[in-house]
């Protein structure tokens, strides 16, 4: 079974490490908050412990084998073909799965890896003095890091669908931005999207669309009877796993994603997506909002709007009117200062919704 190791071109703030020992020193010294990660990492044992974020329910913590995370790091390097002694910046806390492969790469690939605090002062610190070949962050540190962002070449973005202002805010920035699909069972992304133009422009050279998804190499994927996702990874995890995200499958190498099955609203027989309705919205509002469904004594269900805003947009109902069926119409519009988010800073759609309902 492969062990975690240290390529002799990994560098840490420009510095060399001869053994395991040495980059945890420095590591306790310079960057705390990443000690107890390396430490289990290189302990021997076989197994490592992730958490997960808890966006579609309540946080657990799995196992992982350590050559899995190896074979997901060499995917994403391989797919990005990422050189031995590519910069790299780390802005993702080691304790959730996408932090943890952000070290997994560097140390497998030899790259030359700056570590930053999750916070936007941190990361903007860095972004304004450096350029990295690689990085990834959460759609809010792209939104707060906007003016630098490109200083990162090619930039992967999860923690959630990024929003409509988000997307035309990059659209013409000169770097690469993709978006990926990806859990903590999967060791973060099987599957990568292009999400401005450079990006875009470098898929289509591919054949490959520019509005889907394409998974990494050697993955594989169908739906079930739900339309739900089914992955096989071999390398990454054991057997199939079925999920809750209803898809549409372009060919066996892309999807494009259409929302989560637990999120479907019946209203009155009508089965709608909520994030099928989101997406007509993206282009009415510029702030980040869900479409959900509530309790309703005729209809069973009823489609309800959620902003984050202290009040609504004055002809925004008129406008939904516009460019919605009249099944997708929302009943209700509520709003609220502030949703209640992840760590990772998901949207928590039903502990939001709690508050509304209060």
């Amino acid at each position: 079974m492969p062990r975690i190791t240290i390529h002799q071109a990994f560098k840490l703030k420009g510095k060399c490490f001869q053994s395991p020992t040495e980059l945890i020193g420095f590591v306790e010294e310079n960057f705390p908050e990443h000690t107890d990660f390396l430490k289990d990492l290189f302990d021997g044992n076989t197994y490592i412990i992730a958490q997960t974020s808890g966006s579609t329910g309540t946080p657990k913590k799995i196992k992982i084998r350590k050559d899995f995370l190896i074979n997901s790091a060499q995917k994403t390097i391989d797919f990005f073909d990422l050189k031995p002694e590519s910069s790299a910046l780390l802005n993702l806390s080691p304790q959730y799965i996408a932090g943890k492969l952000m070290w997994i790469r560097a140390l497998t690939g030899g790259w030359h890896l700056d570590i930053s605090a999750p916070d936007n002062q941190s990361i903007a610190g860095k972004l304004s003095q450096n350029t990295y070949v690689f990085g990834a962050m959460v759609s809010l540190q792209v939104y707060q890091n906007l003016e630098n962002i490109h200083h990162i070449k090619k930039l992967i973005v999860g923690g959630g669908q990024v929003s409509g202002q988000l997307l035309k805010q990059i659209q013409d920035l000169p770097n690469q931005i993709f978006a990926t699909y990806g859990m903590t069972e999967t060791l973060t992304h099987i599957a990568i999207m292009p999400l401005n133009m450079v990006a875009k422009q470098n898929f289509t050279a591919q054949n490959a669309p520019a509005d889907a998804y394409r998974i990494l190499k050697g993955v594989k994927i169908d739906t079930d009877n739900r339309n739900c996702l089914i992955i096989e990874a071999p390398g990454i995890f054991e057997g199939q796993l079925v999920t809750n995200d209803i898809v549409e499958l372009i060919d066996d190498k892309h999807f494009r994603w259409l929302g989560r099955f637990d999120n479907v609203i019946n209203s009155g027989g009508i089965k709608l997506i909520p994030e099928q309705i989101e997406n007509k919205l993206k282009q009415l509002i510029d702030f980040d909002f869900f479409v959900t469904g509530m309790p309703d004594d005729k209809l069973g269900q009823k489609v309800v709007l959620v902003l984050e805003t202290e009040q609504i947009p004055k002809n925004l109902p008129e406008q939904i009117k516009k460019h919605l069926s009249k099944y997708e119409v929302p009943k209700n519009i509520y709003t609220l200062p502030e949703f209640v988010r992840t760590a990772t800073g998901k949207i928590q759609r039903q502990k939001t919704l709690l508050l509304v309902e209060s």
